[in-house]
């Protein structure tokens, strides 16, 4: 019998595609034929980053004329607001055509996983008789309170109003938790509709995939999987599959200089709030007074240069903390033996990636399932601590003072170390979760039984 063949199609964000990375190397190592479609702008970094792989690469052109949106962009994060992301969303519809082109000209596809921004994909998958499966970047945990919270988000409850969920009672939620505009009484306006179409292609489709494992989450996965449909199929975390990467020719500066930390014996606190964030000068200016106070050693990686307003901070952290504006390569960052903490934004794939490098983190939410994130990584598995806003708001402004503290104690004090202690445990399970016989790896198998058994009757 011919081995399956399977189709990827992510969303065209770094964030969406380096996950899609990852699945696309797990499911070669389970003998099974991937294509993977892409935009010509992103063509060079999928041929780099699976260049060592069988993985067949199809582009197809990407909408051009998009108003507001410069020539040339083809990811969100090359736009210059989130505020154009609807607009970014919505014109990939016109890609359907070439998409559904490319398709019917390949070899039989037993089934098709695109990202769930690209809901028109769910009607080009029932044209050629394809189960489509929607890959969802976040947990069944925030998919499950998200779900289960839309009653009381319509209610007068305030911003900042602590309320429980009727079946989740242990967990303690704020409107503010959520993403608008969801937290809204009456939610309305581009992205709503957007999401709602999103939400009906999903429920149409042959199921979820999600990059987690049973035993982080078994709990959520089981209430998900008994009270909505489709199912939710947890076969991650899709980077603990990956093999590490085989050392450069050339180190990059910023892995030398986490080199330099350990032969000195000193652990390194490494910073970064991904992709989407858009962080006010305000909030940069008390980042900068946080980490030089705290007095740890720290690597920040920002999109641009912090130092705008030339206040000198660089030059005064120089012997122990080093900001980054290039690319890097986050999980090298994070495997490093030098790293013992991460102030992180609590996107879903920074969370995965730091559990499977057994590294705790310091919650500091910014927007999307975040918030959610930081809940589950705080209070639930309690692998890590929270940033302290000044006012209590979950989205509330930090000052210098509410990082220096959690800082410290993230990486000096006992909750610190339990958080780590925590971290070593739960960080095994997801390695574990992927190797033969593991959850993930049984939930994948059982997946391509299903649908082959499926094709055969």
């Amino acid at each position: 019998m011919a081995s399956p063949h399977v189709v990827l199609f992510p969303f065209m964000s770094k964030g969406h595609i380096i996950p899609i990375f990852d699945l696309a190397r797990l499911l070669l190592r389970s003998g099974i034929s991937v294509t993977v479609f892409t935009t010509p702008a992103s063509r060079p970094f999928f041929s780099d980053s699976l260049s060592n792989s069988n993985v067949n690469i199809i582009d197809i052109p990407f909408p051009q004329n998009i108003e507001g949106i410069p020539v040339g962009v083809e990811s969100t994060d090359k736009l210059p607001s989130m505020s154009l992301f609807v607009p970014f969303a919505s014109a990939t519809k016109s890609m359907k055509p070439n998409f559904e082109q490319a398709l019917a000209s390949l070899s039989p596809v037993s089934f098709m996983i695109t990202d769930s921004f690209l809901p028109w994909t769910l009607d080009s998958a029932n044209k050629l008789g394809i189960p489509r499966f929607a890959y969802y970047g976040m947990t069944t945990f925030s998919l499950s309170l998200m779900r289960s919270s839309g009653d009381l988000l319509r209610t007068e409850l305030s911003d900042d109003e602590i309320f429980t969920l009727p079946d989740f009672p242990w967990i303690k939620l704020t409107r503010n938790d959520f993403d608008s505009p969801f937290r809204e009484r009456e939610p309305k306006g581009p992205f709503f509709d957007f999401a709602m179409e999103e939400a009906m292609a999903t429920s149409k489709s042959y199921g979820l995939i999600v990059n987690s494992f049973y035993e982080l989450e078994s709990v959520y996965v089981d209430h998900f999987n008994s009270k909505f449909s489709p199912k939710a199929w947890c076969v991650g975390p899709f980077c603990a599959a990956t093999a590490p990467l085989q050392e450069m020719l050339e180190k990059p500066s910023y892995i030398k200089w986490l080199d330099e930390m350990l032969e000195q014996g000193k652990s390194v606190l490494y910073v970064a709030f991904g992709t989407q964030a858009e962080i006010s000068p305000e909030q940069l200016k008390e980042i900068k007074i946080g980490l030089e106070k705290s007095e740890v050693n720290f690597l920040w990686v920002v999109r641009k240069s912090i130092d705008e307003i030339n206040d000198g901070f660089e030059n005064r952290v120089k012997n122990r903390g080093l900001v980054v504006t290039e690319w890097i390569d986050q999980r090298e960052i994070l495997n490093h033996r030098s790293v013992e903490g991460f102030l992180s934004h609590c996107g879903w794939n920074s969370v995965v990636e730091s559990i499977c490098a057994k590294v705790p983190i310091l919650a500091w939410p910014m927007m999307a399932d975040q918030h959610l994130n930081a809940r589950m990584v705080v209070e639930e598995i309690k692998i890590g601590l929270k940033v302290e806003t000044h006012d209590g708001s979950v989205r509330g402004f930090v000052k210098c003072e509410g990082l220096e503290k959690p800082i410290r104690e993230l990486m000096e004090g006992d909750k610190g170390k339990e958080a780590r202690k925590k971290v070593n445990e739960i960080g095994e399970a997801a390695i574990n979760a992927v190797k033969e016989g593991g959850s993930s790896w049984q939930s994948l198998n059982d997946l391509i039984l299903e649908l082959t058994t499926r094709r055969n009757v």
